[in-house]
């Protein structure tokens, strides 16, 4: 019968020409197109973050020739001896970013988790709402309220604990000081900050896990904590770990907020109630009268935060990854 069919000229398969089948479709050329646009729009990206980097670390040559390693292991900043060292200020960046994380962390989970698995239906959307509408708040806006009430109404209470633990080891190391603006008023401001950043990313991914797994373990006894700790956590712990090294980055990289409250002194100390100062707060403080080396050494100081932020953005990537691969492997 096959051959009838091709001696009378009809080909198989219902006809036409089999070559025709190979020719790209429409939906095929739409597809390379899109690939050509996202593979365009990905090494546009880091283009740009190539030509910051390049052109910001000409501009702050000047700096990191005079000083050498020295720019980043010095803690003397003294523009008026020409000396530049930023130890000082990348140790008050993480330290105020570390604050804020141990602030903000548990309680930004806490809402994403009472929002997702135990919140009325009704009180859903308010939680919601207003964890938006802190994330749309100016940070000047922030930075005033800190230096204008909570600095103030903050420092009997650091006076009161530090009098209270500054002799007892190890509390009294860290817990001592008695400074409105200080490390400590930094890290509360950037916890209040980032924490809408954590809720919002982590209530998404805890929103994506099966239902099928709740149930799961609900038919296995298990309670409400028990619910979460076996099925959600596990399921979602790699974009909670993500949003919390994107909290991380902001909060490292926030300037006017921290500049108004965390004292501006260039010194490293174990004292969350005293003052400091960090990167961000340090350049916008002085880069609008510096010139010269001095205004090198400042722009040196945008280079060594862009370099920062880019290593927890990719320590990030590489946590998440890891969490990935266990779960599949699990």
């Amino acid at each position: 019968m096959t051959l009838l069919l091709q001696d009378d000229g009809v080909a198989p398969h219902g006809g036409g020409d089999a070559s025709s089948l190979l020719e790209p479709t429409s939906g095929r050329r739409g597809d390379s197109a899109f690939k050509a646009v996202a593979l365009i729009a990905g090494l546009a990206v880091l283009a740009i973050l190539g030509l910051i980097a390049y052109s910001t670390t000409k501009e702050a040559w000047p700096a990191f020739k005079q000083e050498g390693l020295g720019f980043i292991t010095s803690t003397t900043w003294i523009p008026a001896e020409n000396k530049y060292g930023a130890l000082a200020f990348i140790y008050g960046t993480v330290l105020s970013s570390l604050i804020a994380l141990v602030l903000a962390v548990p309680v930004s989970l806490g809402i994403a988790l009472y929002a997702n698995e135990a919140a009325p239906r009704r009180l859903r959307k308010p939680v919601i709402y207003v964890m938006d509408l802190l994330a749309a708040i100016p940070s000047v806006v922030y930075g005033l309220w800190g230096i204008i009430v909570l600095a103030p109404a903050i420092q009997p209470v650091y006076k009161a604990i530090s009098g209270a633990v500054g002799d007892v080891p190890v509390l009294g190391w860290f817990f001592n000081g008695e400074s409105g603006r200080s490390y400590m008023t930094a890290g509360i401001i950037l916890a209040i900050m980032i924490t809408p950043i954590i809720t919002s990313l982590s209530r998404e991914v805890i929103a994506t896990v099966p239902s099928a797994q709740r149930e799961a373990a609900y038919g296995m006894g298990a309670t409400r904590w028990e619910m979460i700790r076996a099925a959600v956590l596990p399921w979602s712990r790699g974009g909670i770990v993500g949003s919390i090294m994107l909290g991380l980055g902001r909060a490292m990289g926030e300037t006017i907020a921290v500049a108004l409250v965390i004292g501006s002194q260039a010194k490293i100390t174990t004292h969350l109630f005293e003052a400091g100062d960090s990167m961000a707060a340090v350049i916008v403080n002085q880069f609008g009268e510096a010139s010269g080396t001095h205004r090198a050494a400042l722009i040196g100081l945008g280079v060594v935060l862009f370099g920062v932020t880019i290593i927890v953005n990719v320590s990030a990537r590489g946590i998440v990854s890891r969490f990935d691969r266990r779960s599949q492997g699990a």
